[in-house]
């Protein structure tokens, strides 16, 4: 397989704003697409927004209509599958003929979720993946994802996976990815930390594939005045980063500011790099311990 040059966008959305952000996914998608990548990886929650510190009012036992009031703008501005969003964010990627990792607040039924998309280069959905688990206060706004959805998808590029956030910290659901042959595992985060960085290489290492790593590099003007205090710095600082089956960087991490990543990929690295590791074949233990899935 010859080598395919990836990108991985670290921006924000505008929050509340989707004319905004769909005319910033258009713009980044351009410019990835201009330095020739065949696959772009966004953030999670790029569509929709991350509400980073709002609390919507809620307090156990108790929720306020001031917080009502906010969820009703943040559930207006998710996505719907199908919907106007999302059609205007596949007519971009079928214009640039490239295939794309996005993350979405989408709104289905009454319930918001938290999901990735890949989208293929004539801009139809290969496949939606709802965050399994919301993280902490994200339980209040976010449901539940399901098994029906759980997503590894063959492409012309490879196997691509999604892991939302601290999903990557599900051993079971990592090793879930790693049975189904994930040659290119998609991290969209929200996580600043440095500590994320080092999950990612981990990653790479455990499951002999290429990470990639899309993160938010978001600022208070990225949202409504007076919804973050102002600190002097970023919001949400970075860290995107590109991974080889090795645990090296290729690309990045990059911390505070906007970027678009770029790295060369090449699948055929992953044939050596099995020779000492596969942690679903020569190097588990299935007389010992099973993986048991129940869908």
């Amino acid at each position: 397989m010859s080598p395919c040059r990836v990108a991985v966008v670290q921006a924000a959305p505008v929050l509340f704003d989707v004319e905004a952000t769909v005319g910033r996914f258009e713009t980044l998608l351009a410019k990835a697409c201009a330095d020739g990548a065949k696959l772009v990886v966004f953030p999670e929650a790029f569509l929709g927004g991350y509400p980073k510190g709002a609390t919507f009012g809620a307090t156990v036992g108790e929720r306020t209509d001031e917080g009502r009031a906010l969820y009703a703008r943040y559930r207006r501005s998710a996505v719907e599958i199908p919907g106007e969003t999302f059609e205007a964010i596949s007519a971009a990627v079928a214009r640039h003929q490239v295939h794309v990792v996005v993350g979405v607040i989408e709104r289905g039924g009454h319930t918001l979720y938290c999901t990735a998309l890949v989208i293929a280069p004539d801009g139809t959905l290969l496949a939606r993946h709802r965050k399994l688990v919301p993280t902490g206060m994200e339980r209040i706004i976010w449901g539940r994802g399901g098994a029906d959805d759980l997503a590894v998808v063959d492409t012309d590029l490879g196997r691509i996976g999604l892991a939302i956030c601290w999903e990557n910290y599900m051993p079971l659901y990592r090793t879930w990815l790693y049975e189904q042959g994930v040659q290119i595992y998609c991290a969209p985060t929200v996580d600043m930390r440095d500590s994320w960085t080092a999950t990612m290489r981990h990653i790479g290492v455990e499951g002999r594939c290429f990470v990639l790593s899309a993160n938010q590099f978001a600022v208070s003007d990225d949202y409504p005045a007076g919804f973050v205090a102002d600190a002097g710095g970023p919001v949400i600082r970075g860290g995107s980063c590109v991974v080889d089956p090795f645990g090296r960087f290729v690309a990045g991490p990059v911390f505070d500011r906007g970027e678009v990543l770029f790295a060369d990929i090449d699948l055929d690295v992953l044939d050596g790099a099995y020779l000492d590791l596969d942690v679903v074949g020569h190097y588990a233990r299935p007389d010992l311990f099973q993986l048991r899935t129940d869908w």
